[in-house]
């Protein structure tokens, strides 16, 4: 080997070392950055559970969701936390990592255990959806038929009073011409609402089961992502 390749490899050498010591210096930096992440998390979870509202499907499948769509940050914050693994790392720090690991089982656990109750309160929201809409659709129809047995059962006078009333006339057509063109649009109304309630029903069940697939799923892949950042971090507590 020749002198110049021997400064190439000393000057390669230097510069990983070099590489190495700066980057020691700023695992602390980054350390910091991942408890900021965890608080921030805390203060999220906070915001989600006041008010509670268990027992209640609506708010625990929405109180689901939120805590799937925040699940980055608190992995994010714990990935920073541990790095380095026991590199520069106090007594007192030990302690919280410890908290820590354990704390990622923890909710890997419930995680895992929202999975049932999403798929519960999927079909209780679904059942509960489907009534409310019906219920309003029967109101809607039975208003409906109520004009339409009122039409049916109206006499030519009362038609005429009914239009004087409302400052019309028949425009040279009769009484029961009038009334039979009324007829035919309360049932082309009749057959929109129905439409508006088939669709309505539809796109409401399809965004209930999107969700659902999406934040059922996400909860899968986040509990075993919590429990595997506790099988990798058994060493906080392995050396106590």
């Amino acid at each position: 080997m020749t002198q110049l390749d021997n400064n190439k490899l000393t000057q390669s050498v230097e510069e990983l070392r070099q590489f190495s010591i700066n980057l020691s210096r700023s695992i602390p930096l980054v350390r910091w950055v991942g408890y900021g992440l965890l608080m921030l998390t805390l203060f999220d979870l906070v915001q989600v559970f006041v008010p509670p509202g268990f027992m209640n499907p609506f708010w625990e499948f929405q109180t689901m969701g939120a805590l799937v769509e925040r699940v980055p940050v608190p992995l994010l914050g714990l990935a920073l936390v541990f790095l380095g693994q026991a590199h520069r790392r106090g007594n007192w720090e030990r302690r919280i990592l410890t908290f820590l690991s354990w704390l990622s089982l923890l909710f890997g656990i419930l995680f895992l255990l929202m999975i049932p109750l999403g798929v519960v309160n999927t079909m209780r929201i679904n059942t509960a959806n489907t009534a409310q809409i019906s219920a309003e659709y029967t109101q809607q129809m039975s208003r409906a038929e109520q004009v339409k047995q009122q039409l049916n059962k109206a006499s030519t006078e009362d038609i005429d009073s009914f239009l004087k009333s409302q400052g019309r006339s028949l425009d040279g057509k009769q009484p029961e011409e009038f009334k039979d063109q009324l007829l035919s649009q309360l049932t082309q109304t009749k057959q929109q609402m129905q439409t508006q309630y088939q669709a309505k029903r539809s796109n409401q069940r399809i965004s209930l089961f999107k969700n659902s697939v999406k934040w059922n799923l996400g909860a899968l892949v986040s509990g075993i992502l919590f429990i595997y950042v506790w099988r990798l971090t058994r060493w906080t507590w392995r050396q106590q």
